[in-house]
């Protein structure tokens, strides 16, 4: 009877022949010991098997471990070919050629076109990061009790109900149009929104007077990061002519690259359309951006598009903004190497540090068997 043995069994099976042990013992039954055939034909060698009443010995001077390897390096070749490749291609340009399946990933701030040593070292310095900051109670000092009165006094000029205190602590960092036509369900009328958005401005900057002041290290932390060249962007709800009156009251004018105001996007926190559009005005990709604000809207807007945030605990403690990246009570308190720390190589943006296991569909083996006489007696 033949039977088809695959060539991965022929190494634990070994095919050796062995006599009698000195004891007496008898290996009748053995399928190791009775081998009686004289040959066979095995893929065009031939392997002979002697009597097991003489002693001989092991085959490992012959060539036949070295065939069951070859035999089973073809049986498994297949697999290593159709196996899918792992390719990380992190590359800042693709006119770059990198090489494929290096781990960790080279570091994106790096690139090797620029041929000026110096504009790749500032590049892989502080030149690939760039900061986000949102208006008040991070640059300036907020007072949110003048909001909630605004809206208050709007609520009573509509005819409205008086939105309660936690209705006016969920619209807290949204636009005044979104405010009014989802959470406070006023009006859907896009004319009568827009209407209604200019009055509560107007009842707010009388309640406000124009009067700003900056938070203690502010302006200090803004002169460090223009003396470093880190490029930054200010956010703010506030319609744009209001947000560039108050720049200019407090002589902070000409330190961002970009500001996005309320005309510029379609909704507020905790939408992060913001802080994407800030990140494309200053031509950097979300994870290479820090986000700067006081609130976890602000945290959480941040990392749904994967950003870095820094919570300033202005108006909240520092333990309910423990979400953030860090959490500090003024801006000076950050130095650049805090913030080269948050925009490092170990970004989400590359995801787990440790590649994950790959699983492979198992598949038939392909046909590698051999014929062998199993008469053993």
């Amino acid at each position: 009877m033949v039977d088809s043995i695959a060539a991965t069994s022929l190494v634990g099976y070994r095919p050796m022949c062995r006599g009698l042990s000195d004891t007496g013992t008898s290996y009748r039954r053995k399928s190791s010991s009775n081998c009686r055939i004289s040959g066979s034909q095995f893929l065009g060698r031939r392997i002979f098997c002697l009597s097991p009443r003489l002693k001989v010995r092991t085959l490992a001077n012959t060539s036949i471990n070295a065939l069951a390897m070859e035999l089973t390096k073809e049986a498994y070749s297949y697999r290593e070919e159709e196996r899918i490749p792992r390719t990380w291609s992190y590359r800042p340009d693709d006119s770059v050629d990198r090489k494929p399946g290096l781990w960790p990933p080279e570091n994106r701030a790096d690139n090797p076109s620029l041929h000026n040593p110096l504009l790749r070292q500032e590049r892989m310095g502080c030149g690939w990061l760039g900061a986000i900051f949102e208006w008040e109670g991070v640059i300036i000092e907020d007072n949110p009790d003048l909001e909630k009165q605004a809206w208050l006094a709007l609520s009573q000029e509509e005819g409205k109900s008086a939105p309660p205190a936690f209705i006016l602590r969920r619209i807290e960092g949204m636009k005044n149009e979104q405010a009014i036509s989802e959470v406070l369900c006023w009006s859907r009328d896009p004319s009568e929104m827009r209407r209604m958005a200019a009055r509560k401005e107007e009842i707010y900057q009388a309640l406000q007077g124009g009067i700003y002041r900056l938070r203690s290290g502010s302006r200090e932390f803004v002169n460090v990061l223009m003396h470093y060249k880190i490029p930054m962007a200010l956010i703010s709800t506030r319609p744009r002519k209001t947000l560039e009156t108050a720049i200019g009251s407090i002589g902070i004018e000409g330190y961002f690259s970009a500001i996005v105001a309320a005309e510029d996007v379609h909704r507020g926190k905790p939408d992060p359309e913001m802080f994407v559009y800030a990140a494309q005005l200053l031509k950097f990709i979300p994870e290479r951006c820090i986000v700067f604000g006081n609130s976890n809207q602000t945290v959480e807007a941040a990392h749904d598009v994967r950003m870095k945030c820094v919570a300033v605990a202005s108006k909240h403690p520092v333990y309910e903004l423990s979400a953030a990246d860090l959490v500090v009570r003024h801006l000076n308190e950050l130095s650049i190497v805090d913030l080269k720390n948050l925009a490092d190589i170990e970004s989400p943006e590359f995801g787990s540090l440790e590649p994950e296991m790959e699983l492979e569909e198992e598949e038939e083996d392909r046909s590698t068997s051999v014929g062998v006489d199993d008469i053993f007696w």
